[in-house]
């Protein structure tokens, strides 16, 4: 991902030495930088009369390219400067960001200094939340380090909000086994998260496929039987129809841009092409990294981008298998990618009901802390569901329908921090997005951002 950019800017009241003010602002600018942010900086801004540093500063800032807009008080100032500043950007993201005193030199542990930075943040945070000003209210403790993690969060949720506008999403056919939660609005949704979804028909991939280079097929093929680990001899052609799908798929992806794909996965694939589609998400994985989702998903989609802006992290989908009383069976029916897998990656050939052969994912799945979360909407309302949990390999299980001997699916049994009847009341598909460690908060961010509601 690209790096985040932000405008950084700096205030301390007039009558507050110049030197103490550019101090803080200068210290506060180097702990940023330190966590990889871009920033856009001014000199510090002051209240005088004639308002000179707040047209500087606004002039500065004028023209230039940034995800979000930093207001760091290093201590009092009126209000009306700071504002004279961040509504000429209220279009963008802000931190409002306190910073705090220090320990006298002549003294040390006897004697405090403070320039009062409180109560300049104090005196801003409800004026910017009745303005209309999305932000995230920033303070430093007495006696403790600035908050980087939490600015860098918020800075991860400004930047994915950006670079979610106009992120396109590919789907092969529409609407997979007439599912209703898998359904988006797409004007709603690009009004509100920013994605493009892009319908294509699979007949174009059927045409692709036809004109193919042998050879290409061929070489691809051979890499795919190096590269993964078979528990046994797949049949003639099955690892042949994986790839050229998927190469027909690569040409769309390269074509149009597309960050994410789904496709017509049972009605589709399975019943008109006569194999599973599981080997073909791998390889769109490993050979493209872009996220993928079976069954038309569009929210769930949705979530792994949302997912994988903030975090930088694939975003897995996994889906219900049973409720325990503390928590949940996760697993997939189909494919992990690589991203997540927990050694090599192995590959199953098996058919499941009446549908042909295909490469079933048989791969160990990476534990520890995880996040799960999923995206739904009833018209243009979107919220996000999203909890953590601590993910450990499951007892052996099955599911029922796949020819003998039934494989060991890749799945987490997960121990979850709120009340599963909590989770059971809230709990929007059977679709959910992983992602390693606790990321509530740099996605709950994004979801202030784009005004989506967090349950």
């Amino acid at each position: 991902m690209r790096a985040i950019r932000a405008a950084f800017v700096g205030f301390g009241e007039i009558n507050t030495p110049r030197d103490i003010v550019e101090r803080k602002c200068d210290e506060a600018r180097r702990l940023l930088e330190a966590e990889g942010l871009e920033l856009i900086a001014t000199d510090p801004v002051s209240d005088d009369p004639a308002g000179n540093d707040v047209a500087r500063a606004r002039a500065e800032l004028a023209g230039q390219e940034f995800d979000l807009l930093i207001l760091c008080l290093a201590g009092w100032i009126p209000s009306h400067a700071v504002i004279g500043v961040a509504d000429a950007f209220r279009h963008k993201p802000m931190v409002l960001l306190g910073l705090t005193g220090w320990e006298s030199a002549d003294a040390p542990g006897d004697r405090f200094v403070t320039t009062a930075d409180q109560a300049g943040t104090t005196a801003l945070r409800k004026p910017m939340e009745d303005l209309g000003y999305t932000f995230k209210y920033v303070v430093t403790y007495r006696g403790e380090p600035l908050p980087v993690e939490r600015v860098v969060s918020y800075a991860r949720a400004a930047r994915a909000a950006s670079t979610l506008r106009g992120a396109r999403i590919g789907s092969m056919g529409y609407r997979d086994m007439k599912l209703y939660g898998t359904l988006h609005d797409g004007v709603s949704l690009r009004a509100r998260i920013g994605p493009e979804v892009e319908t294509f028909e699979m007949l174009e991939m059927a045409q692709t496929i036809e004109r193919l280079d042998p050879a290409a097929v061929a070489e691809l093929s051979a890499q795919v039987r190096e590269r993964w680990e078979f528990v046994k001899e797949p049949q003639p052609g099955t690892i042949e129809n994986t790839v050229k799908l998927y190469l027909a798929l690569h040409e769309k992806i390269v074509e149009r841009g597309f960050e994410a794909v789904t496709l017509l996965d049972v009605d589709g694939v399975k019943k008109l092409l006569g194999f599973a589609p599981a080997g073909v998400f791998m390889l769109l994985h490993e050979q493209d990294d872009v996220c993928t989702v079976p069954e038309n998903d569009i929210p769930g989609a949705v979530t792994q981008l949302m997912v994988r802006h903030v975090t930088g992290q694939v975003g897995a989908y996994m889906e219900f298998y049973e409720f325990m009383r503390d928590g949940v069976l996760m697993g997939v029916p189909d494919y992990v990618p690589s991203e997540v897998v927990d050694g090599p990656v192995t590959v199953l050939p098996n058919a499941f009901g009446e549908f042909g052969e295909g490469l079933l994912n048989v791969s160990k799945v990476k534990t520890g802390r995880v996040t799960i979360a999923r995206l739904a909407h009833t018209g243009d309302h979107y919220v996000m569901h999203m909890v953590t949990g601590e993910a450990a390999t499951p007892r052996p299980w099955e599911e029922a329908g796949w020819a003998p001997p039934a494989p060991q699916l890749p799945g987490l049994e997960i121990t979850l921090d709120v009340p599963m009847e909590e989770f059971a009341r809230q709990v929007l598909s059977q679709h959910y997005i992983i992602s390693y460690g606790d990321n509530t908060e740099a996605l709950g961010d994004l979801c202030a951002i784009l005004g989506v509601q967090v349950t």
